[in-house]
C-alpha cells in the first residue's frame, strides 16, 4: 500500500500512526515480534471467549488459525447502485476440533439467514449469536473436519473508503463501487475469517447493472445478460490473504494493452477519462513487469493485471491481487502531467507491483510483519524506478523525500523500532509511518550494500520461492538472506529492526602541511536510544578548485562502535569538504565538521554532483532544526543559492525546505513582522523571476510557478495571478490548466482577493466534478475569515456528520495555514478541550486527519497547553496520544527556532 502524499500519511505531515504509549516515551527494550508471537502461541491452548469488540486481537487470531485451515469462500453479490447491497458468503473450511465456539467476522450487517452445516439457525439464535461485529458459531453446530457456513445478509455500502465503498459522480450521477480491506475491513463487505494467516481461495458471482463492468482478483469466465442486469462469474482464485482480495464494479471506462507478457487493463470513471494518459500507465507497468520478473527470478503469479483509479480513497494506492486501486487525487491531472507527478506515478506503480510477489504471493502471518511488506515495496519501487524507467534520479528523490521523513520520525519522542508488536487489528496501522516505509527501505538498501547486490537478490529469490502462497515471519526473510550470504545476521536484526533511533556520524581529522595525519569516524546516538550500529558507507574528500569542486579521494568503510579509524586516508590531501555518507548508502544522520559546514554554505551552487548537493542542502537545513544555525542565516544561504539550482529534484527539495522555513517564521514571529514580511516579499519576487527565467524548461518553469502561487501574497502578486487566471496575462510555454486554476483561486481566497468568492462560484460552473467540488471547498475554508473557521470547525467536530469524510478531510487540511496562526489561536483552547471527546467518538481513520487540528501555535503558552493536555488526557487512543506528543515536540522546536533567530 502507498500512502497518499497529499495527506502525507507517509511523508512530511505524518500518518499520525501510533505506538503503545509505553513504547513511545520510555527507553525499555521493545519486545520483539518473535518473543511476542511465542507468548501468544503459549496462550492458544486455553479457550477464552472473544472480546465483544470490532477488533480482533493477535491472541484470538492465532487461536482461530490453530483450529481453521483449507478455507474457501464462495461469494455472491447483488449490486443495484443503491445505498445498500445484498450478498451471501459460503464459507467452507476444515476445523481441527469442535470443543469450543468459533467466530466469523461480519460488520454491521442485517443477517437474513445463517446455515451451519445444513442446519438453519432461527432468527432468535442469529440475534443471540451476532453482535454486529462477528458471528459466534456454537460448538454443537460444528464438526471436526470439513464445515460449511452460509450467511445471507444486506448491508449499507461504506462511504469512508473502507469495505465496499460507494461513490455517486456529481457530474453525471453514475455510481461506482470499489473495495478496500487492509487491514481488516473485508468484514464490511462479506462474512469471513478476517486475518492474514488464514489464506483462502475466493470464487465470486456478481449481479450488476448491465452497463457496469465488474473485475476482481481473477478474470471473469462469463458475463451473462439477465434483463437490466448482467451476471458475472469469476473462477476460484489462487490462495490469498483476505486483505489482498478485491471486487470493483461500475460503468468504468476501460483501456487495454495486450502487447506485453501479461494482459493489462486500466479503469477510471467516465467523467474523468480525459484526465488520464493511458500511455504513461501502460509504459511504466510493462517496464515494471520486465524488471521484477528478472529480479525476483519468478514469473508474475496472477493471470492478468488491472489498475483502477478511484475517488475518496484513503491512501495513495493498494496492492489488491491483480486489481490494484489508485487514488484519483494523486494521479488525475488536467493538462500535461508534470515530471514530478509522472515520476510519482511510476514509483507507485512499481511499489504496488512489487507487492504482488512480496505481500500477496508470500504474506506476513500477522500485522507486526506489515512493515516488511511496505519497506520492501518502497525499496523495490525506488530500485525499479531508477533502473527500469526514465527516472534515473529515483534514489535522489527518495533521499530528499521519504528518507528525510524517516530521519525526522526517528528523532521524535514517538520513535519506535521498525518491527513492533501489534496487539490487535485496532493497532495494525499504529506504526505505519515513515519509519515503517522509508527507514525500513533505507535499512534494506544498506543491507544490500553490506551483503552485495547479487547476494541480496539471491536471498530475495529464495525467500519468495520457499514461501509462495504461504504466510511467513521475519525470521524466514532474515534466514534466506543469511543463507545466501553465509553471514550471521542476528546482531544486524537486533540492532536495526528491534531498536529505535537514528545514529549520527562525523568525521574527525587532523592535517599537517596539507596532508591528513589522522582520520576517525565518530558515531553517536541519542541518550534515549543508545544503540550504536554497524554500516557500510563511502567516505568522500573534496577540494575547492576555481571554479567548482573536485573529488580527491573515495573509500568504502564499514564502521561500528563509537570510533572507527580510517587508515586509508592518512597522507591524502587535506580536504575542504568531507562527506561521510557519499552516495547515500547508509541510514545515518551526518554532522559535518566545522570546515566542511562552512565550505558547504559558501559553495553550495558550485558542487556539481546533484546528490551530494542535495545532501549538503539537507545538512544546512538540519542545522536549523537542531538549533545550531539561526533561521535568518539559512535564508541568507537559501535565497542566494536557490535561483541558481538547475536540478529539478534538488530544486523541489530546496523549495520544500524554504516553505517550511517560512512557516516557522509565520508561526514564530507573525506574518506582520518586518523581517517576516521582507522574506515573504523576496520569496515572491525570486519565484516569479525564476518562473520567467525558465521559460525554455517547462519542468523547471512549472516547479517555480507552483512556488510562486504558494508565495504570492501582495496585492500586486495577487492581481498578477488574477490576470493569468482571466487570460489578461500569459506565460510563455505555460498552460493554465484546470488544476492550476484551482490552485490560483485558493491562493486568492487565502489572501482575500476581492474577486475570490466570485471566482470560486464561477469556477464551479466550469468544473463541477468531484475534484472541482473539493477544490472549491478548500478555497472557501482557507479564507482568513474568523466566522468561516468557526463554521467549518463546527462541521468537522459534529458527531455523525452527513458530509462525506473525503470532504471533511479536505476542510481539515485548509483550515489553518501558517500565516493564519492568530486565527488558529482563537479556537486553540476549544480544540484541546474537545480532543478527548472527539477521539472517543471517532475511529482511527478520522483521527489520523483530525490530528492536524491539534493546536500548536509556537509560543510558550502553546507548549504549556499541550503539556497539560498530555497530563490530563490519559484515556486518548494510542494514535491520538502519539499525535499529541509529536505536536508538543514540534511546538517546542518552533519556539527554539524562534529564540535562535539573530535579527
Amino acid at each position: 500500500m502507498t500512502f497518499n502524499s497529499s495527506n502525507k500519511v507517509i511523508l512530511a505531515t505524518s500518518l499520525a500512526a501510533t505506538l503503545l504509549l509505553n513504547a513511545c516515551v520510555t527507553t525499555q527494550k521493545t519486545q520483539t515480534a518473535k518473543e511476542n508471537t511465542n507468548t501468544i502461541q503459549n496462550q492458544i491452548t486455553s479457550f477464552s471467549p472473544r472480546a465483544e469488540t470490532q477488533y480482533l486481537s493477535q491472541e484470538q487470531a492465532f487461536k482461530r488459525s490453530e483450529r481453521v485451515s483449507n478455507v474457501n469462500y464462495k461469494l455472491n453479490f447483488n449490486l443495484t447502485g443503491d445505498e445498500s447491497f445484498s450478498a451471501s458468503s459460503i464459507i467452507n473450511f476444515d476445523l481441527s476440533d469442535n470443543n469450543n465456539p468459533l467466530t466469523v467476522d461480519l460488520s454491521d450487517a442485517n443477517i437474513s439467514s445463517l446455515v451451519i452445516n445444513n442446519i438453519s439457525m432461527t432468527a432468535e439464535a442469529i440475534t443471540t449469536n451476532y453482535n454486529n461485529g462477528f458471528i459466534t458459531l456454537p460448538a454443537k453446530q460444528l464438526v471436526k473436519g470439513n464445515n460449511t457456513v452460509t450467511v445471507n445478509f444486506t448491508r449499507k455500502h461504506s462511504t469512508n473508503g473502507e469495505g465496499l465503498h460507494r461513490f455517486k459522480d456529481p457530474v453525471d450521477g453514475k455510481v461506482y463501487l470499489y473495495s478496500h480491506f487492509e487491514p481488516a475491513a473485508a468484514q464490511q463487505m462479506f462474512a469471513l475469517f478476517d486475518q492474514p494467516d488464514l489464506k483462502a481461495t475466493f470464487e465470486l458471482t456478481v449481479s450488476a447493472p448491465k452497463d457496469w463492468t465488474v473485475f476482481s482478483a481473477t478474470k471473469e469466465t462469463s458475463a451473462t445478460p439477465q434483463g437490466d442486469f448482467t451476471l458475472w462469474h469469476f473462477p476460484k482464485s489462487l490462495t490469498l490473504s483476505p486483505y489482498n482480495f478485491s471486487m470493483h464494479a461500475g460503468p468504468y471506462k476501460m483501456w487495454q494493452d495486450n502487447s506485453g507478457k501479461y494482459p493489462l487493463r486500466l479503469f477510471a470513471r467516465q467523467s474523468v477519462a480525459e484526465q488520464i494518459t493511458p500511455k504513461h500507465w501502460f509504459t511504466y507497468t510493462q517496464q515494471g513487469f520486465k524488471f521484477f520478473d528478472e529480479y525476483f527470478g519468478l514469473p508474475y503469479p496472477f493471470e492478468k493485471y488491472d489498475q483502477v483509479l478511484v475517488p475518496d480513497f484513503l491512501y495513495g494506492a493498494m496492492e489488491n491481487s491483480a486489481a490494484v486501486t489508485f487514488s484519483e487525487s494523486s494521479f488525475l491531472t488536467n493538462g500535461e502531467m508534470s515530471q514530478s507527478r509522472r515520476q510519482r506515478l511510476a514509483s507507485v506503480i512499481m511499489h504496488e507491483m512489487a507487492h504482488q510477489w512480496f505481500g500477496n504471493l508470500a504474506t506476513m502471518k500477522w500485522w507486526n510483519g506489515l512493515w516488511l511488506n511496505e519497506s520492501f515495496a518502497a525499496f523495490m519501487a525506488t530500485l525499479a524506478t531508477s533502473e527500469a524507467t526514465e527516472f534515473d534520479n529515483a534514489w535522489r528523490s527518495f533521499y530528499a523525500g521519504g528518507k528525510q521523513a524517516a530521519y525526522s520520525a526517528d528523532q521524535q519522542v514517538t520513535t519506535h523500532p521498525i518491527e513492533v508488536p501489534v496487539p490487535s487489528t485496532a493497532n495494525a496501522f499504529d506504526n505505519i509511518d515513515a519509519i515503517t516505509y522509508s527507514k525500513g527501505a533505507s535499512v534494506l538498501n544498506q543491507l544490500r550494500h553490506l551483503l552485495g547486490e547479487k547476494t541480496f537478490q539471491q536471498g530475495i529469490h529464495n525467500y519468495l520461492k520457499d514461501n509462495a502462497y504461504q504466510n511467513a515471519v521475519l525470521d524466514d526473510f532474515i534466514n534466506s538472506l543469511a543463507k545466501a550470504s553465509g553471514k550471521a545476521l542476528n546482531q544486524w536484526q537486533q540492532d536495526w529492526l528491534y531498536q529505535a533511533g537514528v545514529n549520527t556520524i562525523e568525521a574527525s581529522y587532523q592535517c599537517e602541511q596539507g596532508k591528513i595525519t589522522s582520520f576517525e569516524l565518530l558515531q553517536s546516538a541519542d541518550d534515549s536510544q543508545p544503540t550504536l550500529r554497524e554500516q557500510k558507507i563511502q567516505l568522500a574528500l573534496f577540494n575547492a578548485t576555481n571554479p567548482g569542486f573536485k573529488l580527491t579521494k573515495k573509500v568504502a568503510v564499514i564502521y561500528q562502535g563509537e570510533t572507527t579509524n580510517v587508515a586509508e586516508l592518512i597522507g591524502a590531501t587535506c580536504p575542504d569538504l568531507v562527506y561521510p555518507n557519499y552516495q547515500d548508502w547508509a541510514f545515518v544522520k551526518v554532522n559535518l565538521d566545522e570546515r566542511s559546514f562552512n565550505t558547504s554554505k559558501q559553495y553550495l551552487a558550485q558542487i556539481e554532483d546533484p546528490l551530494l548537493r542535495s545532501m549538503l542542502w539537507q545538512s544546512v537545513w538540519d542545522s536549523v532544526k537542531d538549533g545550531n544555525l539561526p533561521l535568518n542565516e539559512y535564508f541568507d544561504v537559501a535565497l542566494a543559492n536557490a535561483p541558481l539550482e538547475q536540478d529539478y529534484t534538488t530544486l523541489g527539495q530546496i523549495l520544500s525546505q524554504i516553505s517550511s522555513a517560512q512557516a516557522y517564521l509565520n508561526k514564530g514571529l507573525g506574518s506582520q513582522n518586518a523581517y517576516v514580511s521582507d522574506i515573504a516579499s523576496q520569496l515572491e519576487e525570486i519565484s516569479w523571476q525564476s518562473t520567467l527565467a525558465n521559460s525554455d524548461n517547462k519542468n523547471m518553469q512549472r516547479r517555480w510557478f507552483n512556488s510562486y502561487i504558494n508565495f504570492a501574497h501582495s496585492p500586486a502578486a495577487l492581481d498578477n495571478l488574477f490576470k493569468l487566471l482571466s487570460g489578461q496575462h500569459s506565460l510563455e510555454n505555460l498552460t493554465i490548466s484546470q488544476d492550476i486554476r484551482w490552485d490560483i483561486i485558493a491562493q486568492l481566497s487565502r489572501f482575500q482577493h476581492t474577486k475570490a468568492n466570485e471566482l470560486i462560484a464561477h469556477e464551479l460552473t466550469i468544473d463541477g466534478s468531484d475534484t472541482g467540488e473539493k477544490s472549491a471547498l478548500y478555497a472557501q475554508v482557507i479564507a482568513p475569515v474568523a466566522q468561516v473557521k468557526v463554521d467549518w470547525l463546527a462541521k468537522i467536530q459534529q458527531k455523525n456528520s452527513d458530509m462525506p469524510f473525503s470532504k471533511l478531510r479536505t476542510a481539515m487540511s485548509a483550515l489553518y495555514p501558517s500565516e493564519q496562526n492568530h486565527l488558529s489561536e482563537q479556537s486553540a483552547t476549544q480544540r484541546i478541550n474537545l480532543l478527548s471527546e472527539i477521539d472517543q467518538h471517532n475511529g482511527p481513520v478520522f483521527m489520523r486527519s483530525y490530528s492536524s487540528l491539534i493546536p500548536a501555535t509556537c509560543s510558550e503558552q502553546s507548549v504549556a497547553r499541550l503539556a497539560q493536555a498530555l497530563k490530563d488526557f490519559s484515556g486518548l487512543s494510542a494514535g491520538t496520544k502519539r499525535s499529541l506528543l509529536i505536536k508538543h515536540q514540534e511546538d517546542k522546536r518552533c519556539v527554539m527556532i524562534k529564540h535562535t533567530l539573530s535579527l
